[in-house]
């Protein structure tokens, strides 16, 4: 069943667990972005509050150990290795270590559900980098597919949502918003991929597996990190929260549906700036869980796994765009043009 792929690689983001670590880190996430160097500093300053440390490493390697018992249960016999982007393990350094395990190909599940440049098509350009760096002996690898769609996600993060709403006095709990919130990108990105047409398909069908109507729900951006002169994609989760509360709205849950785990984006931006807001205008938010190491959606990494080891197998997908593609096209989520810093 496992002759194609000897190798199961967990490609991920990466993140400082140390204060010496923080500056590098965000050097080497800004590498080629028109990113002033005074964001870069103020971004420092949020790991700053938590000493330097990131749970995003940490994360993963919880999701690695469940996915592990999950495979093993399943009587799937191979070996999980880990890599990151942007801080250690570095890929170069974890292909060169299944290279000399004598892995020849791997199959790569990537904790990034949406299309989008930064999403997709900036780690296939980092695997095959990476691969570049380890040489001829560096093994082929190939990405998973995009699961923003995947019925298990749908039913990990409407567990969530719903935990989230039990929070909320019963008497408002019919009525309160949610603000669906993903990562802000430049609009420029957004127009050559179908980022937001796959972050609304995932709202709308969390949305309808826990009874939420349309009009109870808003798409908002968070974690900007561009020149204030460049548009980027609106509203900004702030912004949305004040409109509620000029409304008169006194509960809201915020559920971070582009994020898989609550890293440091979702701790400082949510937990903290957000949070900040809504004591200033007096609303109280209920900030749901991201899907994390939950059963359900540790099972569908399995599935996902099956589908490319297991000839037949059924690639499982809802709503009325289906499974994506296993195979990106090569034109997918091009980079962005660049602009000059000194526009």
């Amino acid at each position: 069943m496992t002759e194609d792929y000897q190798a199961i690689l967990i490609v991920s983001f990466g993140g400082p667990e140390k204060m010496e670590d923080v500056i590098p880190f965000l050097e080497n996430v800004l590498r080629g972005r028109n990113v002033p160097r005074e964001r870069l500093l103020e971004v420092a300053a949020h790991y700053e509050q938590f000493g330097g440390y990131s749970p995003i490493n940490d994360q993963c390697r919880a999701l690695i150990a469940a996915l592990d018992a999950e495979m093993q249960e399943h009587e799937i016999e191979l070996p999980i290795f880990w890599g990151n982007r942007n801080w250690h393990p570095l890929l170069a350094d974890t292909l060169k270590k299944m290279a000399d395990s004598g892995v020849e190909r791997a199959l790569a599940f990537v904790t990034a559900g949406y299309g989008g440049y930064s999403g997709c098509r900036q780690y296939l350009d980092d695997i095959e980098q990476a691969r570049a760096e380890v040489g001829e002996q560096a093994p082929v690898v190939d990405k998973i597919r995009l699961f923003y769609n995947h019925p298990l996600f749908v039913a990990a993060n409407a567990e969530h949502l719903q935990q989230a709403l039990e929070a909320i006095p019963p008497a408002a709990r019919d009525e309160c918003p949610i603000a669906f919130t993903a990562h802000s990108i430049p609009q420029s990105m957004a127009a050559t991929s179908n980022y937001v047409r796959q972050l609304e398909e995932t709202c709308t069908l969390v949305a309808e597996e826990v009874g939420i109507d349309a009009g109870r729900w808003q798409l908002v951006y968070q974690s900007r990190s561009g020149r204030p002169q460049d548009p980027w994609l609106e509203p900004d989760i702030c912004d949305h929260l004040r409109t509620l509360g000029s409304d008169g709205v006194e509960d809201a849950v915020v559920m971070p549906i582009g994020f898989l785990s609550d890293h440091m984006e979702v701790i400082y931006d949510l937990d903290e700036e957000a949070a900040s807001v809504c004591d200033e205008i007096g609303l109280k938010m209920i900030r749901a869980k991201t899907v994390g190491t939950h059963p359900k959606f540790v099972g569908m990494i399995r599935e996902l796994i099956e589908e490319r080891i297991t000839p037949g197998r059924e690639r499982r997908a809802l709503g009325e765009f289906g499974p994506a593609p296993d195979v990106c096209a090569v034109d997918c989520c091009p980079r962005p043009p660049r602009r000059p810093v000194t526009d």
